[in-house]
């Protein structure tokens, strides 16, 4: 299956529904919180060009914040591969 990551913090609620919102589809994720590790913020600015999170990287396709819709869309197209 292809890689799945979130770039988040832990005092971040919008990085915590867009976890639970994985979790709950039984997505497996690599989470790296952006405000211990210096290479994955390095990482996730040059992704996006900007310091937003959560940023959710899903086989290539980046979503900035927690959108739904637009993380099902990716899930979608990822499975499908």
């Amino acid at each position: 299956m292809a890689k799945v990551i979130v770039y988040s913090t832990t005092v971040c609620p919008y990085c915590d529904m867009a976890k639970k919102y994985l979790e709950e589809k039984r997505i497996e994720y690599i989470d790296k919180d952006v405000s211990k590790d210096s290479d994955a913020m390095v990482e996730m600015t040059k992704k996006t060009n900007q310091l937003s999170i959560p940023v959710i990287d899903i086989d290539g396709e980046i979503i900035t914040g927690f959108d739904r819709k637009a993380i099902d869309i990716a899930l979608k197209i990822m499975l499908n591969k």
